[in-house]
């Protein structure tokens, strides 16, 4: 296993982070706790010090889960556990203290290494602000039961600078990978907080496991041209780790496979990492990919409200990946799952006012007719 040393302390972590979000279930929808465990268990054995996880994960299951396995094994001080504060549940400063006890209990432990303020975005943020998120960041690092203090991030470029500028971050977690070099913080904002000495942890360095599968032919002809022998979810990882300035890149493994393979992954790479003929084929599949975009949709959310209720940007983005991948069946699929019904594109009226107010000057309404045509039943 390969390590790169967190900015600050340099405490040492694996450069392949375990996260714990994706396990494989049983026909009931809960984690498969036997299967499960032997990834875990497997993963630490070889070297994974970093297991990430969260309250919501698995419908509240992953932090017990993951907490009853360190516990139980006797591993928690060889590892370096993450989670995270529920932003959307606070309400008051109070809530803070709350959460992280819950969490302590779920964990079985009475400190946590890195503690991330979750999935901050701009209403999120506002409202920890307002509610004392300072002091209490400040309470628990000063009292020991956080050691690292970091966020993870999903909104844009300007808001990812003002956060990473409001507070004394130990390290920071965004989505990176190969397609998303200009999507929320991006390379910019990577390399906005490495400059600060704020640890840059990655999330979704397989966009959700779509640049792992098969590509579309005129993709795969160009991996195949370089002449290795790496897998599409291999080639991908290994541009993430291209970045000298990412400490570890988390990984939501769903099988003992993919956990070995991986690990072999983050076992072989090296610090000269890509050369530069295969930077440039990763630039031009990224152009390939990004050729196939049907609304130039930025998600600044300049449209939103919409008075219909029709959540723009994410309707945008499931249409766009239906157009990139080819997946139209896994597209309607995610778009009903994480659109509401009352959010859809269905019920767009047609007032035309996001389309004055959209700085890309997006045909609004005739995207979303053809979304819907594309996404709904």
């Amino acid at each position: 296993m390969n390590y790169r040393k967190m900015p600050g302390s340099n405490e040492e972590l694996s450069v392949l982070g375990f996260g714990c979000m994706r396990f494989p279930l049983t026909a009931e929808g809960k984690i498969e706790r036997e299967a499960s465990e032997e990834m875990l268990l497997c993963a630490v054995d070889r070297g994974v010090n970093y297991i990430d996880t969260a309250w919501p994960y698995h419908s509240g299951e992953s932090e017990p889960f993951v907490g009853d396995v360190l516990y139980r094994k006797g591993l928690r001080k060889k590892v370096k556990l993450a989670t995270k504060l529920p932003s959307w549940l606070i309400k008051s400063r109070e809530d803070m203290d709350h959460y992280l006890e819950e969490q302590f209990k779920r964990l079985k432990t009475d400190y946590i290494d890195y503690y991330l303020v979750h999935a901050l975005n701009r209403g999120y943020w506002k409202n920890l602000k307002e509610n004392g998120i300072f002091d209490f960041l400040d309470c628990v690092k000063r009292d020991g039961r956080v050691k690292n203090i970091g966020f993870s991030f999903h909104d844009d470029l300007d808001l990812f600078k003002e956060i990473t500028d409001s507070y004394e971050w130990d390290f920071c977690q965004i989505q990176y990978n190969y397609l998303d070099v200009k999507y929320q913080a991006g390379r910019e904002g990577l390399d906005y907080a490495a400059a600060r000495d704020i640890g840059v942890i990655v999330m979704e360095p397989l966009r959700g496991g779509k640049i792992a599968g098969k590509h579309p032919a005129q993709v795969q002809r160009i991996l195949d041209g370089l002449d290795k022998p790496y897998s599409n979810a291999e080639w991908a990882l290994r541009w993430v780790w291209d970045h000298k300035k990412v400490v570890t890149l988390l990984s939501g493994m769903s099988t003992k496979e993919q956990v070995e393979e991986n690990i072999k992954v983050a076992s072989d790479i090296d610090e000269e990492g890509l050369d530069s003929r295969e930077r440039e084929a990763i630039d031009e599949i990224r152009k390939i990919y990004l050729s196939k975009i049907q609304a130039h949709c930025t998600e600044c959310k300049y449209c939103m409200p919409c008075p219909s209720g029709v959540n723009i940007p994410r309707v945008f983005k499931f249409y766009n990946e239906a157009h990139i991948f080819g997946d139209i069946k896994k597209s309607r699929d995610e778009y009903r799952r994480f659109i509401g019904e009352k959010e859809q594109a269905h019920n767009c009226i047609k007032c035309g006012k996001c389309e004055k107010l959209c700085p890309q000057n997006i045909e609004i309404i005739k995207h979303l007719k053809a979304a819907s045509e594309l996404l709904e039943d």
